[in-house]
């Protein structure tokens, strides 16, 4: 008869055993527990635009993989489901639970949007960034959308635009009066102050409106995206920079009844992945739009970087705009007011932290 010590080690394995496929057991029940999401999401730029748009069918791949399956956010390219311009009344109303959109389309109804979406004269991304999670703008954003029902994720990022293809070089402001112009967000009044026909064309039917000469000139995103949109086989001239956006963002919009009826863990897992989406697109973008520049460059496009006297009469013209829409809504000068403050306070660790941009220049590689 065998002794308890060694019945012991005999039973010991199956005791294993039994304890392994029960948390075996345990863990498949909670993965079969965990809620299914099943959205479709329309989205506002075709989907293989760098940083704009990549990052959202990064955001649907990794959530995918992340649940096992279990949420699944289905995007369709602008159009397919409803036109880019109508995400927000589509999410707001329920017609859809999801939608991926600039927010900045939306300023007729909601002025303020464009100083989240992309602000002239703004604050580069990293301080975004922080102003967006630890200076009040993601709770300002969120009052914004309360009254739509909606709730707004940061969802991609990247950095400044170009000002836009012009005919011939940008040598006076005096150029502006008369153009038919394609121009966004608050940059878009402000080229109307200087004389400019303004109107808004999706990112998909530039090429054509050019093409056909519907306008003159036009501005739409960073070097990257502008060489995918194919914008060089028709204008040679490039400006920049970006005044008009130093950073341009998108945000996953999300019906609050849909979201609000998620489990808490979903609600973290889409958070997060809309964050880990902003770092990517950013990245993605950081690191393709110097390729297209330089490939721009070497085609012999004119890349022309506007000179300080016209960045100065350009923010002066900002400036007032921006006063004149603050009185009107009271919103965006709650919002301005807040971005101003923080562009104070990082400003000074700005300058004084970082290398003057001077010697960030090739030519000091070159020594």
């Amino acid at each position: 008869m065998p002794s308890s010590s060694s019945l012991a080690i005999r039973l010991r394995p199956l005791t294993l055993g039994v304890a392994a496929a029960a948390l075996l057991a345990g863990a498949a029940g909670t993965a079969q527990a965990q809620e299914q999401v099943r959205w479709q999401v329309p989205i506002a730029f075709p989907s293989h635009l760098v940083g704009l748009s990549t990052p959202v069918r990064f955001l649907s791949e990794q959530l995918e993989q992340a649940s096992g399956g279990n949420i699944n956010l289905r995007y369709y390219e602008p159009g397919e489901l409803i036109p880019p311009f109508e995400i927000l009344d589509a999410v707001s109303e329920g017609r859809y639970d999801a939608g991926f959109t600039w927010v900045g389309y939306d300023q007729g109804s909601i002025p303020s949007l464009p100083l989240f979406a992309g602000a002239p004269f703004g604050m580069e991304p990293p301080a975004y960034l922080a102003w967006h999670y630890f200076g009040g703008g993601k709770e300002l954003l969120e009052e914004i959308y309360a009254e739509y029902d909606v709730q707004p994720l940061l969802c991609s990022m990247i950095g400044p635009e170009a000002a836009g293809w012009f005919a011939e070089p940008l040598e006076s402001l005096d150029q502006i009066d008369g153009l038919r112009i394609r121009f966004a967000g608050i940059g878009g009044r402000v080229m109307e102050r200087l004389g400019a026909s303004v109107t808004m064309i999706p990112g998909g039917e530039l090429y054509q409106a050019m093409e056909r000469g519907t306008i003159d000139a036009t501005e739409f995103s960073a070097p990257a995206v502008d060489r995918i949109l194919g914008m060089q086989e028709i204008v040679q001239n490039y400006v920049m920079p970006g005044w008009h956006q130093t950073f341009t963002t998108a945000h996953l919009l999300v019906n609050k009844d849909s979201w609000e009826a998620l489990e808490p863990q979903t609600q973290a897992m889409i958070d997060m992945g809309c964050r880990a989406a902003t770092l990517y697109g950013y990245a993605e973008s950081e690191a393709e739009t110097p390729k297209a520049l330089r490939d721009f460059e070497a085609e012999g496009v004119n890349a022309q970087v506007l000179s300080d006297e016209i960045l100065g009469e350009l923010r002066r013209v900002t400036n007032e705009v921006q006063e004149e829409i603050a009185a009107e809504d009271e919103m965006f000068g709650r919002v301005l007011e807040s971005q101003r403050e923080f562009m104070k306070l990082h400003g000074n660790w700005h300058v004084k932290g970082h290398l003057p941009r001077s010697y960030y220049a090739p030519e000091n590689f070159e020594d």
